[in-house]
């Protein structure tokens, strides 16, 4: 009885140990799923010309991108991105500011990007109080503003994060490239001679 009872104890141990293992050694999950990450096919086509977030370094996603069935119905044009008011936002690509002020009392700023094609692909940050005025060159992670304390749409502090190309709204988190998308840190694995 004693030696069922000392391998069902060893068999629990090399059981809770792998799995213990598995999880550690498991690469992280993505920070969106896949169907977040790229461009639904029939849409504009987006350019991984990004070069840094919004804001941070890869900040939470508080709403993703839901095109509308129909050009006026319902959706979400953009992603919402976690930052606390004064949270400095910045360029994710080389472009000219196209507009900086305020739209129906919120502060916008838009970024026309340079190299996009025609028309070229123009990336819009809101609440934002503008640092940078219409017609600067901007380059990838330099700061266009700041995020309001108020005007967001978001149940806590965020940043609104649009990306059209004429009147066709598109996914922004398509101008980033696959390594600015996950999160988790890079994982050293032995190598065994």
């Amino acid at each position: 009885m004693r030696a069922k009872r000392c391998v069902r104890v060893i068999t629990r141990l090399v059981l809770l140990v792998t799995l213990t293992a598995t999880v550690l050694l498991a690469p992280p999950p993505p920070l969106f799923a896949a169907a977040d990450v790229t461009v639904p096919a029939g849409d504009v086509a987006v350019p991984a010309v990004g070069r840094a977030w919004p804001v941070g370094l890869r900040p939470p996603v508080l709403r993703g991108w839901e095109p509308p069935a129909t050009v006026y119905g319902p959706g979400h044009r953009g992603v919402d991105l976690a930052a606390a008011p004064g949270t400095p936002v910045r360029a994710v690509a080389a472009g000219r500011v196209a507009f900086a002020g305020r739209v129906a009392g919120k502060g916008v700023v838009s970024v026309e990007l340079t190299g996009t094609g025609d028309p070229p692909l123009r990336t819009t940050y809101e609440p934002v109080t503008a640092s940078v005025e219409e017609g600067a060159e901007v380059e990838p992670g330099e700061v266009i503003g700041t995020v309001d304390a108020s005007g967001s749409h978001c149940a806590s502090p965020c940043v609104h994060w649009g990306l059209r190309r004429g009147e066709a709204y598109v996914n922004p988190l398509g101008l980033l490239p696959p390594w600015l998308l996950h999160r988790g840190p890079s994982r050293l694995l032995p190598v065994f001679a």
